[in-house]
């Protein structure tokens, strides 16, 4: 890290030194796992590729995904009756439904819920049909 990046990077702390962004400068999903639910079944390569996924969805920023086709880095609703696992309990009553990403390029899906700039990772389908069907 170059010596302006590294000041850079200290002028950004706040008293307790924790990092400090500009929320209207932040355009680009932030990835959080706190809820996810997953059983691995052993398929290292997707969730290899998945991160990479997820890397270049960040690189993006929410406008081009928006913008973007939903077999491609795109998004698209499903229903939560139609989730065949169950909800996590931070997902409220009222939530109707999913956002859905592809988390590789043979389109198999992660999904959940987006707050502002944070995605919230609920599910992750390693294989077709785990978590919805495909119809």
């Amino acid at each position: 890290m170059s010596n302006n990046k590294r000041k850079a990077v200290i002028k950004n702390r706040n008293k307790k030194g924790k990092l400090s962004f500009n929320k209207t400068t932040i355009d680009y999903p932030i990835f959080c796992f706190k809820y996810l639910t997953i059983k691995a079944k052993g398929d290292f390569k997707f969730y290899y590729n998945f991160i990479l996924r997820l890397k270049q969805l960040s690189e993006l920023g929410w406008k081009q995904i928006q913008t973007s086709p939903k077999h491609s880095f795109g998004t698209e609703k499903i229903p939560v009756n139609k989730i065949k696992k169950d909800m996590p309990k931070f997902v409220t009553p009222d939530v109707e439904n999913l956002i859905v990403f592809r988390a590789s390029g043979d389109n198999r899906p992660f999904l959940g819920l987006r707050n502002g700039n944070i995605f919230h990772i609920i599910f992750i389908e390693e294989k077709f049909g785990d978590i919805y069907d495909h119809s």
